[in-house]
């Protein structure tokens, strides 16, 4: 068996790429760029100001809990964010950068302007091309236990299509040999060390933060309050915006200002898993565990994903 580092190179030019699902439209964007649509934070939607390109991008990962980190950081009035996922920096790129400005909405001095689109951070370009874009732009990324992310990422897949194989069947290459399979993107993406490793070549660590999925459901205004300093940001965003709902089971936006009704994430949040295997799951967390201790030591961060497990 190969030493970590060395099967992420091996395995850094065997992954297939796997076309990330769609999620955006050029019309929703287009509706998004508009002064009455859907991009902007805050509380009101102005006309004034003036689109700017981003100084922050929450740019992964697929079901990581980016809709609630972004809906959640949409709160502070500092911030203006795209609604939509623009994946400019994946998909749109050859429609320039004026196309992608102006999908952005309007800000006042002072305010900054994000988006966020999970693909970017498993898109071999898109370190090269945000960097040529802003070298000094924030970068934020949202990191759940893979076992659980590649669990939920099969259960979005098959909520659209009811006919794919079960879990199973796709992990594995040879499942009577226990080999798993890393060309199929909902665990490829899990592999959080091999990823990163590509943004390194462009972006000092200290200019990317990495959220906690659980955490951000255990403790969300713990959370909002790291990414709000690292944005340079008043800490505005607090306990007093969430509370828990019991029937989702995760923490939902309140707007402490108005009598508005809270803000939940939709219907396609917090589905029920199907039942995996526990042999099928156990062998995951094995070919995780090395990719997971690599990513604690380039991150400088100890995530527990490991200790979550045992206490399970």
């Amino acid at each position: 068996p190969l030493a970590p580092g060395e099967a992420i190179a091996a395995q850094s030019g065997a992954f297939e790429r796997d076309p990330q699902e769609s999620s955006t439209t050029d019309e929703e964007l287009s509706r998004a760029g508009s002064p009455g649509g859907r991009g902007g934070g805050g509380s009101t939607t102005p006309d004034y100001g003036e689109k700017r390109l981003p100084q922050a991008l929450i740019i992964g990962v697929k079901k990581g809990g980016t809709r609630a980190l972004l809906e959640a950081i949409r709160a502070h009035p500092d911030v203006r964010a795209v609604g939509t996922e623009p994946h400019f920096f994946d998909r749109n790129y050859e429609k320039g950068l004026e196309w992608y400005r102006n999908v952005m909405p309007k800000t006042l001095e002072g305010q900054i302007t994000m988006e966020k689109t999970p693909s970017y951070f498993v898109t071999n370009e898109a370190p090269r091309r945000i960097h040529a874009m802003a070298k000094d732009t924030k970068l934020i990324v949202v990191v759940r236990n893979p076992v659980t992310r590649a669990i939920s990422d099969y259960t979005q897949t098959l909520s659209k299509k009811p006919e794919i194989p079960t879990f199973e069947v796709l992990a594995f290459k040879n499942r009577t040999l226990g080999l798993i399979d890393a060309s199929w993107s909902a665990i490829r993406i899990g592999i959080y060390a091999l990823h990163l490793e590509n943004w390194l070549q462009y972006f000092p660590l200290s200019q990317i933060l990495f959220v906690s999925g659980e955490r951000l459901i255990t403790d969300p205004a713990g959370e909002m309050a790291k990414v709000q300093d690292f944005l340079g940001l008043k800490r505005i965003v607090t306990e007093k915006h969430f509370y828990f709902n019991k029937t989702k089971g995760f923490p939902c936006l309140k707007k402490p200002e108005d009598s508005s009704a809270p803000r939940c994430l939709g219907k396609s949040k917090g589905r029920t898993h199907p039942k995996i295997d526990p042999d099928v799951i156990h062998r995951l967390r094995k070919f995780y565990k090395p990719f997971n201790v690599m990513f604690y030591q380039m991150t400088g961060q100890d995530f527990q994903w490991e200790q979550e497990e045992s206490d399970k």
